[in-house]
C-alpha cells in the first residue's frame, strides 16, 4: 500500500513539473486534484499503455524504441481527456505539448524514483 501511494504522489508531482515548464499544459484546479490526476495517469499506464504497446510493436521496433516516446505523450494526453468528465482541470493544447510533458513527466519520474527508493520498496 506504501508503494501504491509513493507512486501515486511521484506522477502527481511529475505531472506538476510539465504543467510548469511546458507551455500547454494547464492545471485549474485546487491540489488534491492532481492527487487524482496522478492516480488517474497510473490507471491510464497500467491498463492501456500496454495494450497501445502491444498494437504499436512494430513501429516501436521499427524505431529502435523511439515510438515509446509518441505512447507516452499518448498517455498524457489520454489522461487529460479523462480528466475533462471529472472536472479535474488539466488540459493539453497539442501533441507537441503532450510529447515535451511526457518527457518531463519520465525524466522527473525517473529522479523521484531514485532519489525516494521506490524502486527498492518491498510489497507484501
Amino acid at each position: 500500500m506504501a508503494y501504491l501511494i509513493l507512486r501515486v504522489m511521484i506522477n502527481a508531482l511529475s505531472i506538476m513539473a510539465a504543467v510548469k515548464l511546458v507551455h500547454g499544459i494547464t492545471f485549474s484546479g485546487e491540489w488534491w486534484k492532481m492527487i487524482i490526476i496522478g492516480a488517474l495517469f497510473g490507471l491510464v499506464n497500467s491498463l492501456i499503455k500496454p495494450l497501445v504497446q502491444l498494437f504499436t510493436l512494430p513501429l516501436i521496433i521499427l524505431t529502435l524504441g523511439l515510438f515509446t516516446l509518441v505512447v507516452n505523450a499518448l498517455m498524457l494526453a489520454l489522461t487529460a481527456g479523462f480528466s475533462g468528465p471529472f472536472d479535474l482541470g488539466l488540459h493539453i493544447d497539442g501533441f507537441w505539448p503532450a510529447f515535451l510533458g511526457a518527457l518531463i513527466v519520465s525524466i522527473v519520474s525517473m529522479l523521484l524514483s531514485c532519489l525516494t527508493g521506490a524502486k527498492r520498496v518491498k510489497t507484501l
